[in-house]
């Protein structure tokens, strides 16, 4: 019934394969757990195999990204759910799979995403920016998720049905890190796919130190400027978007913005970076990258 899809990238495995097939050997319904390696340093992939191998396991020769990736996962997975998670995620719940086998009750269930949380316990300064963010912005409740269903949609734990994703992949023109998830919730919505949402969150199981955040920040923003072009600036995606909406609202200010991001933008790295986070200053951060990108603002 659920083929658990887990696309590995330098990142040591052991621990979530481990709690998925105790959980699996539990389940009164045909389970198997699928792992694609995106490319890893060899040291993680001598790490992985040995409990890799003793289930569906592919290595792929180098990174193709997040999107392609996941998309793969139609030619190994045999059921006809298919159960995303990523490789850093630990599983909280000891009946995550059953919840999930329990959420599809109906034809009309297509997606259902069961959330992220994050460890209460405050970090290292290092690695603290990741942290708030994480838990202000991404730790939502499944009631708040699903007041706004599609806009809630992340790739990090969801379960799929194998047709839908069939026939609305994940766009692969999207190579790097970010937003990726966030198009095809968009696709969804737009094709009246309904994303219902449970209360079966997995615990974010690794921080990246600021400066790690940072960079992949920068790329997501470059990639949402793609995915404008893509999308053609519709307004059902830009609507779902918190930037693009203050965007819009500073539009015939944005050259002061910019020239403000301009001034401030290395006192604001020296302060996120050493984890001195205000998530204010990181959503100005974001703002002026994207106000700085390569893209048409007249079309917002």
């Amino acid at each position: 019934m659920i083929s658990v899809c887990i696309p590995v990238f330098n990142y040591d495995v052991r621990q979530l394969v481990s709690k998925l097939v105790r959980q699996a050997a539990e389940v009164n319904f045909p389970c198997e757990i699928v792992l694609i390696d995106d490319g890893s340093d060899e040291e993680f992939r001598k790490i992985n195999r040995s409990i890799c191998n003793q289930r569906v396991y592919v290595e792929l020769p180098e990174n193709v990204g997040r999107a392609s990736v996941r998309n793969l996962f139609l030619e190994y997975a045999r059921f006809s759910w298919m159960l995303f998670l990523d490789c850093d995620s630990l599983i909280i719940r000891d009946d995550f799979l059953m919840n999930y086998a329990e959420s599809v009750y109906s034809e009309d269930v297509k997606v259902v995403c069961g959330g992220r949380v994050y460890d209460k316990e405050r970090p290292a300064r290092d690695y603290l920016l990741r942290w708030k963010y994480g838990v202000y912005r991404e730790s939502r409740t499944f009631e708040e998720r699903q007041k706004e269903s599609n806009r809630s949609f992340m790739s990090n734990n969801f379960l799929i049905r194998r047709d839908v994703l069939a026939k609305f992949p994940f766009d692969g023109r999207i190579t790097q890190y970010g937003h990726e998830d966030t198009l095809l919730g968009f696709v969804l919505k737009e094709n009246g796919i309904q994303i219902n949402h449970i209360d079966n969150p997995v615990l974010n199981g690794e921080l990246e130190i600021n400066s790690e955040y940072l960079r992949k920040s920068v790329l997501s923003i470059k990639n949402l400027s793609v995915i404008l072009g893509y999308v053609d600036y519709h307004p059902g995606f830009t609507g779902d978007i918190g930037l693009l909406q203050f965007y819009k609202r500073i539009k015939y200010w944005r050259f002061v913005f910019s020239g403000l991001f301009f001034l401030f933008k290395p006192i604001i790295e020296f302060l996120l970076t050493r984890g001195i986070v205000a998530l204010w200053m990181f959503d100005f951060y974001k703002l002026g990258l994207f106000l700085r990108s390569d893209f048409q603002e007249e079309r917002l």
